[in-house]
């Protein structure tokens, strides 16, 4: 039986780091990484991807549209 599981890509070169989307997300796994971009700015990633219920708060919020949910079917 296929689950069906999504979760947040980011464009990690368009981020500028304004940290909204770790203010909405209910499972509080979207953050801050350590890593920086071209353009100098923390940059926003998934801690756990298997705990993301695909609410689009994230990209709802983002204001430079840099955040996609991915969805995909895994067999168990």
């Amino acid at each position: 039986m296929a689950k069906r599981i999504s979760y947040p890509l980011f464009d990690e070169d368009r981020c500028k780091g304004c940290e909204l989307c770790t203010t909405v997300c209910p499972k509080d796994i979207v953050v801050m990484s350590d890593r920086i971009n071209s353009k100098g700015y923390y940059v926003a990633t998934v801690t756990n991807k298997n705990e993301c219920i695909g609410c689009k708060f994230c990209a709802q919020i983002c204001p430079d549209v840099v955040i996609e949910i991915h969805r995909e079917e895994r067999e168990e």
